[in-house]
């Protein structure tokens, strides 16, 4: 019983330490904000810059996952080339050698847990703030500290299991000590293991406790081995994330597992001299003989940065690599949503971008689909006209089904731990979606009234041609005018009002011509059924018209909003 116990205790500590970690990275992110998104668009001009933008990031929100997961988004969203991305996930490989650190300095050398509940006791009233920056520093403040006291008991919960003689068991049954074979195995075994828990420093914390026990058979080189291993393991959350990403996220991704494991192999060649320039930096420059710890988080840093000065030269090779490996879609379909990825995502922040770009192309999708409205107006082949309107059918589906699939994404997004400002953006962006999809129905409205218009077999006059071109360019003026709202970022300014001096002069225009209709119906210049017809259209475009200026008020209030 007191086995089972002690053995539940470990797992809800490294719970606990693993919920801390993911506490205080979402609280540093939340921090920072669009901030961190400006950060990595501006330093990633060069591949040095790049390298340095990731260990900087990686260092401060701790989690070298959350950094190549976004990484992963930014290239699905096109803010980030595959080139700049690799050299931002090199970087973040060292940055997560900071918690190693950490751990080496404080973390069994005295109690942590005494000093988490007064930390946790400066976090409350932070917590409980109504300003969303303080709460996400007491939330950090509260990761912080559940992070340490995770670490003081699964080391309690470990001594309580006797784990060193257990690992001491397992390791008689490998032979010889230093034996390649073991190096081998525990590479593997790290591999493992961080793919499991998906957080390299949660093994990397267990790794360095296993270390401190002094267990025989498991030396520094078997801990070095351990640390190897979880580079290589840590690159299965980026990988599920691009899953369902597109071809160049995919890319990064694949980018970031190829430089781990080349790096794991050119190490393990020439390992044991490798291990031992530690031993002697430590020892000799460093003067810690006495610190076993800082021998393991200087290998593993050593290790991280030279891979990074060895490929930093490859980069155009890697990147040449991936695209062979993961070759570009001929054709993708149409109907897929382009930017948001289903994988996992690292913060519910973040993933609003990616929220922001899809609609953008929503937005951009439905202006398409009503230039196929204005070209099946004068389609006059059967065949053509047959093909057009099944095309515009099958766009109407599309922007069903994109609603649907952002909709959900945005709810999803919304179950995350989010700034205030970010649920009003939330709130805003499913009105945007709501308003689009309604502009979609117009057009396939549009072209149902054109398909039983034909089925008559008679034209509308010239005039209400005219006319109906005239509207139509006004929609269309309308239309391109949203797009520009919706795409701009805090840096552009765009003239909204130009939007609803558009709607006002799309309104105004189908009053005219409401009127103009009943007089020229009453003057036989065209039947009363055809004079339908033409309403139906010009009334269908003033509906669109609203549906425009809605999804402009929407944008512009998200805006607005972030801006205050």
């Amino acid at each position: 019983m007191d086995t089972l116990m002690n053995l539940l205790s470990l797992v809800g500590s490294l719970g606990l330490f693993l919920y801390g970690m993911k506490i205080m990275s979402e609280g540093l992110q939340k921090v920072a904000g669009d901030r961190l998104r400006s950060i990595l668009a501006a330093m990633t001009k060069n591949r040095v810059m790049g390298v340095f933008t990731g260990i900087l990031i990686t260092a401060a929100i701790q989690s070298s996952s959350a950094t190549t997961v976004m990484v992963v988004s930014f290239v699905n969203a096109g803010l980030m080339t595959l080139a700049q991305s690799i050299g931002v996930i090199m970087g973040a490989n060292v940055g997560t050698t900071v918690t190693a650190w950490i751990i080496s300095i404080i973390g069994f050398k005295m109690d942590i847990a005494l000093w988490a509940l007064p930390m946790l006791a400066l976090g409350l009233p932070l917590i409980f703030s109504g300003k969303s920056s303080r709460k996400s520093w007491g939330e950090f403040i509260f990761g912080f500290s559940f992070l340490f006291m995770g670490l003081s008991y699964l080391q309690r919960s470990a001594e309580a299991l006797n784990m060193g003689e257990w690992v001491a068991n397992g390791l008689a049954h490998f032979g010889a000590e230093n034996s390649f074979l073991t190096i081998i195995v525990f590479v593997i075994v790290g591999a493992l293991v961080t793919m499991v828990v998906q957080a390299s420093a949660a093994t990397m914390a267990i790794t360095l406790m296993l270390f401190d026990m002094h267990i025989p058979g498991f030396g520094f080189e078997q801990a070095a081995a351990l640390a190897m291993g979880q580079n290589i393991g840590t690159t299965i959350t980026a990988n599920l994330a691009a899953l369902t990403a597109n071809t160049q996220a995919r890319r990064a991704a694949m980018a970031h597992l190829l430089f781990n494991v080349f790096g794991v192999v050119v190490v393990l060649i020439m390992f044991k001299p490798f291990c031992n320039a530690t031993s002697w930096f430590v020892t000799d420059v460093m003067h810690q003989e006495a610190n076993d710890l800082f021998k393991l988080s200087m290998f593993h840093t050593a290790f991280n940065v030279f891979n990074v000065l060895l490929l930093i030269w490859f980069v155009k090779t890697i990147e040449r690599i991936v695209c062979v490996i993961l070759p570009m879609r001929e054709s993708e379909e149409e109907y897929r949503l382009r930017f948001i990825s289903r994988g996992l995502l690292s913060t519910a922040e973040l993933s609003i971008l990616e929220a922001r770009k899809e609609i953008h192309l929503f937005a951009e999708r439905t202006h398409r689909m009503f230039g196929m409205v204005r070209d099946l107006l004068h389609t006059e082949k059967d065949d053509d006209f047959n093909t057009l309107f099944s095309r515009i059918e099958k766009y109407e589906n599309i922007s069903d089904s994109m609603e649907l699939e952002i909709a959900n994404y945005l709810n999803k997004v919304s179950e995350g731990r989010l700034s205030s400002e970010s649920k009003l953006q939330i709130r805003s962006m499913l009105r945007e979606v709501t308003e689009i999809e309604s502009i979609g129905d117009s057009c396939y409205n549009l072209a149902r009234t054109i398909s039983r218009r034909r089925s008559t077999n008679q034209e509308f006059s010239e005039r209400q041609y005219e006319h109906i071109h005239s509207m139509m360019k006004l929609v269309d003026e309308a239309l391109v005018q949203m797009i520009l709202v919706v795409e701009r970022n805090e840096n552009q300014q765009v003239n909204v009002n130009k939007s609803f001096n558009l709607e006002n002069e799309i309104n105004n225009y189908r009053n005219q011509l409401k009127n103009q209709n009943i007089v020229d119906v009453n003057n036989k210049e065209y039947d009363y059924q055809m004079g339908v017809y033409y309403m139906d259209i010009i009334a269908e475009c003033e509906k669109l018209g609203d549906y425009v200026v809605n999804v402009v008020e929407a944008s512009s209030d998200q805006k607005e909003k972030k801006a205050s």
